[in-house]
């Protein structure tokens, strides 16, 4: 096959990131816009030595949960920051239940029954979002797989509260990064790089009010932060006297949900790298002298401790690697809960954990990401 070649293919399944795979004369194409069970055109984008890309460009045979997209740029060409528009809500969460299972099989070699859980609003559910400025002057987001940036003039998954056309009115810096935050308290700070005059924000999560630099990291669902919360404190079972340790910590978001369990003499220990977050967790837990906010990564910031009752970890997409699990083992906690935005990585050091004496416990996954191929998994592990 060769770029710009049409070929016409049966859909066999969900692939992780956005993708379904097919199969032409017997090399894999993974396919963009279409569905598991269709039969369509693919017009082929790249070629590698082992798969190739396409996009479909026609369907011959219709999924019964094909859709129209409800927003204009969800198209072949068009914006590259929904993979699922094509795609009845209600299915997606059943495709993204078997990428989960699909990558647990291959990385961990287990096998996991989990369903996606709903999370409403599946449209305008995004409180934060990143947009890159155009040639022309306004905001845009990536085509996919490109560094076309698609000018756009309404976002169907941002808040109606971010309102793009207001912040195309203002002089853009062409090329330039643009992050807009929407608070629960309704606040709204757009932050344009290289313009660095932002003011804090505030989040209220049960009952705890952050205060935040707005390029700090933080959920982008605006039911996401409350719910993550509520299920590793339910997750973690923290007792009064523990030391509890909150990896890749951020703002202290897990910190606070877990803070009331700890009793009076439990202790807090956050570990995080970011400059931002860190500033944002010590400004936070300023009078609270049982947490202690301790910048640097993961596995050197490890070192100095010899044990541990609960160990909570939301590492970045990557995951968290073996020589972080090997680290975290050696703490020798009762239970470890870990929090995931990619079940490939979760899957790789569910394994590790395995190896090293730590089961699978229980695993929730919640679709945080509506119209994407994104999730979110929160999952426990017991000493096997």
């Amino acid at each position: 096959m060769q770029s710009g070649e049409r070929v016409e293919v049966d859909v066999t399944a969900i692939a992780h990131g956005g993708h379904c795979v097919a199969r032409h004369d017997g090399q894999v194409i993974f396919v963009r816009y279409a569905i598991p069970g269709e039969r369509v055109v693919v017009e082929i984008t790249d070629v590698s030595k082992s798969f190739a890309r396409g996009n479909c460009v026609e369907v011959i045979t219709a999924s019964p949960h094909r859709i129209t997209p409800p927003c204009k740029y969800a198209h072949v060409g068009g914006c590259g920051g929904c993979d699922f528009q094509h795609i009845e809500v209600s299915h997606q969460r059943t495709l993204k239940a078997l990428i989960i299972k699909e990558q647990f099989q291959r990385l961990a070699k287990e096998e996991v029954e989990v369903v996606v859980e709903e999370v409403s609003p599946t449209l305008h559910w995004r409180n934060r979002m990143e947009f890159s400025v155009s040639e022309g002057g306004k905001l845009g987001l990536f085509a996919a797989r490109s560094s076309k940036i698609v000018e756009i003039e309404r976002c169907l998954i941002a808040s109606e509260a971010i309102d793009i056309s207001e912040i195309n009115q203002r002089k853009l810096p062409k090329g330039k990064r643009v992050d807009v935050a929407i608070t629960s308290r309704g606040e709204k700070e757009v932050v344009i790089e290289g313009r660095e005059n932002h003011s804090l924000i505030h989040e209220d999560v049960a009952g705890f009010t952050f205060s935040l630099n707005p390029i700090s990291f933080w959920q982008s669902h605006k039911q996401a932060a409350e719910l993550l919360s509520k299920v590793v404190k339910e997750f973690a079972q923290v007792k009064s006297g523990d030391h509890v340790f909150d990896l890749y910590g951020g703002a202290g978001l897990f910190v606070a949900a877990l803070l009331p369990d700890i009793g009076p003499g439990g202790r807090i220990t956050l570990i995080e790298s970011d400059d931002n977050a860190v500033t944002d967790a010590k400004r936070n837990f300023a009078t609270e002298d049982r947490i202690e906010v301790v910048q640097g990564k993961v596995e050197r910031s490890l070192q100095k401790y010899v044990a541990a009752n609960v160990v909570v970890l939301d590492p970045p997409r990557s995951g968290a690697g073996a020589s972080v699990i090997d680290s975290v083992v050696a703490l020798k906690p009762r239970s470890i809960v870990y929090v995931a935005c990619d079940p490939a990585a979760l899957a790789r050091d569910t394994a590790y954990l395995r190896d090293r004496g730590f089961a699978l416990e229980k695993i929730r996954a919640f679709d945080l990401f509506p119209m994407t191929a994104h999730m979110e998994c929160v999952a426990r592990f017991m000493p096997a």
